[in-house]
């Protein structure tokens, strides 16, 4: 009987495999669980280029429980035979295949992709849904093609912007691109600066902004209920009346959903948490249209799996967010913020490690370099000591916030540091912190022509002193302007690599001082992103960070929520990666 079984399943599974080969020849967007090798170049399921050999054609299914052998035996309908090929996630192999971007060690920052026309019935159903709020407009689609603050691109932009303005809209736009099997790319703020919000493969870009009301605040439970385009201040100032705020403080712009699809963070992080800490739930559009909650509203459960922490973080590739409540905070009683010098790098990371150790809650620990501090004199015209400098914020009540600015300033005296200086009135306080928040600005204020890339290290604390050094002489020795901005709280740090987009030469030189410090932390049991996440740009490292198997389990979850690939393909997932 359970030989009977088997057949009769493997017949099914045969007879079913024409109908998968054929969606996959039709469609350069699906991905399907059949895997071709044709003569002529095809395209992955990913939207990267790939040269396949002639091969016979090739069957496999992780949801069956057939192994290609027993299929090779099969009396099916289509001849088949399992893989002799070495896998996609062996290195050696990545050239062969042809993987053009994203893969391990790629210095690619052009993505490529395959374009197919958009149906015009797809435009039709759009324009049905969306009226007004579409556009085929070439400037609003390059636009929302080419992330403002970052140097990767695309060779593709989106096919049309559409604006829902509600949660089904959204749903509908879904179940019409899913039915086509056209890409969809969501579309928050445009802060990402590592290429998030690229259409390598056109389609349609879900352009969020309209969607951004207030639905519920409730004060006693200290949460808030919000839709995912308002602006993470915009909601503070909103906030602000009833005592409380949203602790989390990334770039100006940035908006609650793309700050969930990134799981950013920010200066307050080493207070507060990051974005997978102050996240209650979430509502999301899946790849078919189907509308799920993630969670209760309850500040902690132990019911089901984690689904609220499974979509932060995913950058589009799982669904659309378009609902999330939110832990908020009370606006702290009293705060100080105090600032001093430091004659090397490494004695002002020594001092925030220093610090974390002593206990003291800390709500900021910002280090700047002294390239830093003259790219904010030069901007703002101030006159700062150009040496390397931190930033501390203390909060709690007044006695408690003066006694940890005490011991801190002890800790700072032992440590080589010089010039501390402190504010409690709120306007001497808010022009201190100015000067951190415009540091990007003034970074880019140096060479208006250029464009930056923008490193997002992070170590476990113990080793930040010794990777900002070995990074700083680096830096140091490079033609390129470079400039050091840390949370130095948690051990997540970013350079500022200023290059001519016009010069190779610079960009690779960019590209090289990346790779070290990356590389360097990865040595360190770190990270290449503590808080700007992976899009394109730090796809090439998570092998060595996460290993393959961890991979290989992420675009199980991929292909089982996104069986067309539809939602924002090409992101997160390297292209080598197989199962």
């Amino acid at each position: 009987m359970a030989l009977l079984s088997w057949l009769s399943r493997l017949r099914s599974c045969s007879c079913s495999s024409s109908k998968c080969l054929f969606n996959l020849r039709s469609s350069s967007y699906s991905q399907s669980f059949c895997r071709t090798q044709l003569n002529a170049p095809t395209v992955n399921g990913y939207g990267f280029h790939s040269q396949s050999q002639q091969t016979k054609t090739s069957f496999f299914s992780w949801s069956s429980s057939m192994l290609p052998l027993a299929l090779a035996v099969s009396a099916g309908s289509l001849a088949l035979q399992p893989l002799s090929s070495p896998s996609l996630c062996d290195a050696s192999n990545i050239e062969a295949q042809g993987v053009s971007f994203g893969g391990k060690d790629s210095t690619e920052y052009v993505v490529k992709g395959s374009h197919k026309e958009v149906p015009e019935e797809l435009i039709e159903e759009l324009k049905a849904i969306c009226q007004d709020d579409l556009t085929l407009d070439y400037d609003e689609r390059y636009i929302h093609g080419k992330p403002q603050n970052s140097f990767h691109k695309a060779v593709n932009i989106p096919d049309v912007v559409v604006f829902p303005r509600s949660e089904e809209e959204v749903s509908e736009i879904v179940k019409i691109c899913d039915k086509h099997k056209v890409p969809i790319v969501p579309y928050g703020g445009a802060t990402s600066i590592e290429g998030h919000t690229l259409s390598p493969n056109g389609g349609v870009c879900i352009d969020m902004s309209l969607m951004k009301r207030i639905k519920a605040l409730h004060v006693e439970d200290m949460d808030v209920i919000v839709e995912p385009g308002i602006g993470w201040m915009e909601l503070n100032e909103y906030l602000e009346p009833y005592g409380l705020f949203f602790p989390l403080d990334p770039g100006p712009g940035a908006t609650i959903g793309g700050m969930c699809a990134t799981r950013c963070s920010g200066s307050l992080a080493v207070r507060y948490g990051t974005m997978r800490d102050n996240v209650i739930n979430l509502k999301v559009v899946l790849a078919n249209g189907d509308i799920v909650k993630t969670a209760s509203r309850a500040r902690k459960s132990a019911a089901g799996y984690d689904l609220t922490r499974l979509v932060i973080g995913s950058e589009g590739t799982l669904g659309v967010i378009t609902e999330v409540t939110l832990r908020l905070q009370k606006i702290p009683q009293h705060s100080v913020v105090a600032m001093c010098n430091f004659p090397s790098i490494k004695d002002a990371a020594d001092v925030a490690i220093a610090t974390m150790l002593s206990g003291i809650q800390v709500s900021r620990v910002e280090l700047m370099d002294e390239v830093q501090v003259r790219a904010i004199n030069n901007a703002n015209g101030k006159n700062l000591p150009e040496t390397p400098t931190l930033l501390f914020e203390f909060i709690g009540t007044e006695a408690s916030s003066r006694e940890q600015t005490l011991i801190v300033q002890k800790i700072v005296s032992e440590h080589n540091g010089s010039d501390f200086v402190f504010a409690e009135d709120p306007e001497a306080k808010k022009e201190l912190w100015k000067i951190r928040k415009e540091a990007l600005w003034a970074c880019f204020a140096m060479e208006p022509n250029f464009e930056a890339m923008i490193t997002d290290v992070c170590v476990p604390l113990s080793h930040l002193a010794e990777l900002i050094s070995k990074s700083k002489q680096k830096l140091d020795a490079s033609p390129l302007v470079c400039m050091v901005i840390a949370h130095a709280g948690d051990g997540n740090f970013h350079t500022v690599i200023l290059f001519d987009p016009d010069q190779e030469e610079q960009r690779k030189e960019a590209e090289r001082l990346n790779h070290f410090m990356v590389h360097t932390a990865l040595a360190m049991e770190g990270t290449c992103t503590g808080e700007h996440g992976v899009g394109t740009g730090k796809m090439k490292y998570l092998e060595q960070e996460l290993g393959v198997e961890n991979l290989k389990t992420m675009k199980r979850i991929k292909a089982v929520l996104d069986p067309n690939n539809i939602m924002n393909p090409g992101k997160l997932i390297p292209p080598h990666v197989c199962f």
